[in-house]
């Protein structure tokens, strides 16, 4: 829930003003109900009346949405969106690392593509990652770097009270500029990719939707106050990445955690992705595709096109900002909703309907919006 979009908050506030306060609880509320939807299309009830867990992926809910039409198709398509998506992160890591690593040592001759190769050399022991238990762990230090980033950050600010000043909050709005703003903010929650595997993994499944009220409250809480007080403490001269705005000494300091996180980041999208296509094509009856080496030849291979596309690809902020519009949309707004009226429509009341109608609707707009934006972009860089 805590990603490197975070950091583009209080930029989003900027742009967004009081709306993106209400923005920052809309989308938690949003992310949660939708997670949960999700979660719900797993589960069919037995004669007894209980639930049960009838599937296990999100591929598997595709699939029984598209049974009539193809057996497969649903999960084909569920798929591909997933890898893209998982893959343009893995690739956003890299180039935020060299990014990183170009600004804090400055002084060194070396290229920001070289610096990616060096982050990419770090990442190589991934390759030998197998379960998910060795993902959590490094996760759980990604989080605790990033809570040393927000901690640092709003310390900073707090010092800096003197000069806060509501005046510094826009009411009037640039349409563009605010729907940059509701990407940042929508997309700082998404984790939907990962929610069928995470309760399926649970210790006690249904605590599940109690977790997931108490972490989007808790993430609502914790982007809220970081948004506000960065905001607050720059104004009008607030950057991109917050962090640009921070003196020389904790910028560096910033920096250099980001580039943690940035490489801690780095597994679970990977992992995940690794393990959907090596899952599709080891269904086969061929044995030679179920070896634990041809299961790393995917991992190394996956590795490297991170890499590659890294370092050839033009404009890729840009481009995933298109691929995300898509991707992104449609796993957290447009497939759950869809799949919850498909799979549970004549046990849904009334309100439900509509509440999946409309998260559907928004979801379809937030995708045609952000999918012109990043067009209109590209557009303007090629000519």
């Amino acid at each position: 829930l805590q990603g490197i979009f975070v950091l583009g908050l209080p930029y989003a506030l900027l742009h967004s003003g009081y709306s993106g306060l209400l923005l920052i609880v809309l989308a938690a509320a949003l992310c949660c109900y939708t997670g949960k939807i999700l979660i719900a299309c797993l589960y069919e009830e037995n004669e007894d009346g209980q639930l049960i867990r009838v599937r296990d992926t999100y591929e598997d809910i595709a699939n029984a949405c598209c049974k009539k039409l193809s057996p497969n198709l649903g999960g084909i398509v569920v798929n591909v969106t997933q890898v893209v998506e998982l893959i343009m992160t893995c690739i956003l890591y890299l180039v935020v690392s060299g990014n990183l690593l170009s600004h804090s040592f400055p002084y060194v001759p070396v290229t920001e593509k070289t610096w990616s190769v060096i982050a990419f050399v770090t990442l190589l022991p991934c390759i030998f990652i197998r379960t998910l238990k060795i993902v959590s762990k490094l996760s759980q230090l990604c989080s605790l770097v990033h809570f040393v980033i927000i901690l640092v950050v709003i310390t900073y600010c707090l010092t800096q009270m003197h000069q806060w000043s509501w005046a510094k909050f826009r009411l009037s709005l640039e349409f563009e500029d605010f729907l940059v703003s509701v990407g940042v903010i929508i997309f700082s929650y998404t984790s939907q990719i990962f929610l069928p595997t995470l309760e399926g993994n649970m210790k006690n499944p249904g605590e599940f939707r109690c977790m997931l009220n108490w972490t989007h409250f808790f993430a609502c809480i914790l982007k809220t106050t970081f948004a506000l007080t960065a905001f607050l403490t720059w104004g009008e001269k607030t950057k991109e990445v917050i962090t640009d705005n921070l003196p020389s000494f904790l910028e560096t300091l910033v920096n250099l955690c980001l580039l943690a996180k940035a490489l801690l980041s780095y597994p679970l999208p990977f992992f995940a992705a690794t393990e959907i296509v090596y899952s599709c094509i080891s269904k086969g009856n061929r044995s030679s595709y179920r070896s634990p080496l041809f299961a790393l030849a995917v991992r190394g291979s996956f590795l490297l096109l991170t890499l590659l596309m890294a370092m050839f690809t033009p404009h890729f902020a840009l481009l995933m900002g298109l691929s995300g519009s898509v991707t992104g949309a449609a796993m957290t707004f447009l497939l759950p909703s869809l799949f919850h009226l498909k799979l549970k429509w004549k046990k849904l009341s009334f309100l439900e309907k509509c509440a999946d109608i409309s998260v559907f609707i928004l979801g379809f707009l937030c995708s045609l919006a952000g999918i012109v934006c990043s067009i209109k972009g590209l557009l303007e860089v090629f000519r």
